[in-house]
């Protein structure tokens, strides 16, 4: 969700003010999400690079979220939108908000509409690495581990791979994102800055992605007629 600080700074506003604006594209864009029938969707709020920010940066999105996670937990509960925080290991997340987390995941457990993935304090590297770190605790020979031996020792290990990655604002980076359950997913940079981005920028990027051909390094059977 790319592009808060740019946002902020064409309008000579600080960067806090452009986090505070994109709440309204989250919101938007869960609802479009549901809306369109989709199934999971994942939204990438904070990296393990950010810890990196200016601490007052930090700070301030750490309170921004708290306040956005507890304002808006009934209508995620009332849409009936399971919800999932992936990452949330390292102690400098504040106590308070790491029960919020919690809690809002207890409140919505039973919820079959759609599951929101959350990952903040998310990084890639660091699931596959304790993923690796589970099998030799469970003493798994190494010949004895596939691909799917693997996934399943990763973080939420239900959750499908990822079909199509947005990544806003023109930025064509992957930046450490659930690198394993990205391999062969469809990407799409729309230019407009995150918090511009509305429904119907979303629902473009999934017109986008449907108009793709997905032949997962196969070939797409010929059709009679067409050809060679």
């Amino acid at each position: 969700m790319d592009g808060n600080g740019r946002w902020a700074t064409a309008r000579s506003l600080p960067r806090t003010a452009g986090h505070r604006a994109a709440e309204t594209t989250v919101i938007d864009t869960i609802e479009a999400a549901r809306s369109a029938g989709v199934e999971w969707l994942s939204l990438y709020a904070f990296s393990t690079e950010n810890w990196s920010r200016p601490s007052a940066e930090v700070d301030y999105l750490m309170r921004l979220v708290r306040r956005v996670v507890r304002k808006h937990a009934p209508l995620l509960l009332a849409r009936g939108i399971r919800c999932r925080f992936l990452g949330v290991t390292d102690p400098r997340i504040p106590a308070e908000l790491a029960r919020d987390f919690q809690d809002l995941m207890t409140l919505t457990a039973d919820n079959r509409g759609m599951t929101l993935t959350v990952a903040f304090d998310h990084g890639g590297r660091r699931d596959i690495v304790e993923a690796a770190r589970s099998l030799i605790r469970d003493g798994t020979p190494a010949e004895a581990v596939t691909e799917e031996l693997f996934a399943a020792h990763l973080p939420f290990p239900d959750t499908p791979d990822v079909d199509l990655v947005i990544r806003t604002s023109g930025e064509q980076r992957i930046s450490n994102f659930m690198l394993w359950q990205v391999a062969y997913a469809e990407w799409v940079f729309p230019r407009v800055l995150w918090p511009d981005f509305r429904a119907p920028d979303f629902l473009a990027c999934l017109h986008t992605y449907r108009r793709r051909d997905r032949r997962f390094g196969g070939v797409v059977p010929r059709q009679n007629g067409e050809p060679r």
